[in-house]
């Protein structure tokens, strides 16, 4: 085991070195001056044009600009946004709990719907629930996030009344941001009301991004299980007069899970490095929405800092999955 997670965390270095050099690159191939940009329609003296493109290190070679980036990176430094003129990290880490917020209420949602959802339609193959569910599934997957959110604020939200259209929390209520976590504090701070706030505001943002993963969960969840409950180990289990549960859940679902397991932690993975599609349509303040408004502020330091730390996470999380493995299934753990 501890082999396997020094040969992964081998991998990590290429990998943080590869995105590092893909959205330095990238993001420097679109189109746009960031000073011009950061200086408006008011414009800007050539003296202090200059003087900008010196301090953020533009006037130098793109080998020598990425070195620095690199060099900075390596102390812990992603540098400061060129519009606000905050550190990129804490930009990043003041935003990233409303984005952990969204991206676990909505992944909560997909495994306590999507897991049950599959396994039943494992178990009543080819019946109107199992057409139902692969049905639905596929609409959800299929289905263009922006257009599904925009209907749902339509009807919920404009026709109904029920949600709110965007935020995270009612502009009468303001709670200490003890956690960043807006539930939490709201919590913490005994005040009810700004709990329902808050709780209305997350309730429609996470019903739309939890539709992909939800679809993905239950497709995985059906596939893993029909595979599994074609085995002899599960007919020798129902022969010995095993409960139909005692099947499913001790011997199958256990063995089931390798995949589904891996599909939940790179949608995890996914949603938590910044969702951003609802997080733009919702106007929710998060990492996804930050990191829109900055590529099209060609704002180089916050689009490349957000992007490494997005990747990071993305990173982090895989790593835990392959681990969570061995867990599961201690065969696999011996195997390493």
């Amino acid at each position: 085991m501890l082999r396997f997670l020094f040969t992964r965390l081998s991998l990590v270095i290429p990998t943080f070195l590869g995105v590092t050099l893909l959205t330095f690159a990238m993001i420097r191939l679109v189109p746009g001056d960031p000073i011009l940009l950061m200086a408006g329609e008011r414009g800007i003296a050539e003296e202090r044009y200059q003087q900008l493109r010196h301090e953020y290190g533009f006037d130098q070679p793109i080998l020598v600009q990425y070195a620095r980036y690199i060099a900075d990176v390596v102390q812990g430094n992603l540098g400061k946004s060129i519009i606000t003129r905050e550190p990129v990290i804490v930009e990043f880490l003041t935003l990233f709990p409303a984005t952990i917020e969204l991206a676990m209420s909505a992944i909560l949602i997909a495994v306590l719907v999507g897991l049950p959802a599959g396994i039943l339609a494992a178990i009543r193959r080819n019946s109107v629930f199992d057409h139902a569910v692969m049905g639905l599934s596929l609409t959800g997957y299929s289905m263009p996030i922006f257009w599904w959110g925009l209907l749902l604020i339509l009807l919920f939200s404009v026709t109904l009344g029920w949600t709110p259209v965007s935020g995270r929390m009612a502009v009468q209520f303001f709670v200490d941001p003890v956690t960043g976590f807006a539930l939490i504090d709201a919590w913490l701070a005994d005040d009810m009301k700004a709990f329902q706030s808050a709780l209305r505001h997350l309730v429609l943002p996470a019903l739309v991004l939890a539709t992909v993963p939800l679809a993905v969960i239950a497709r995985m969840t059906r596939s893993a299980m029909l595979e599994v409950l074609g085995e002899d180990y599960i007919r020798t289990a129902r022969a010995k007069g095993l409960s139909p549960s005692r099947v499913v859940f001790l011997h199958a679902l256990r063995n089931a899970l390798i995949p589904v397991v891996t599909v939940i932690g790179l949608e995890i993975g996914r949603l938590l490095s910044g969702a951003i599609l609802t997080e733009t349509i919702f106007s929710w303040p998060g990492v996804g929405k930050w990191l829109i408004e900055s590529i099209r502020r060609r704002d180089y330091p916050v689009v490349q800092g957000g992007v490494l730390m997005a990747a990071t996470i993305v990173m982090l999380v895989n790593l835990g999955v392959d681990l969570l493995y061995g867990v599961i299934n201690p065969r696999i753990r011996k195997r390493r």
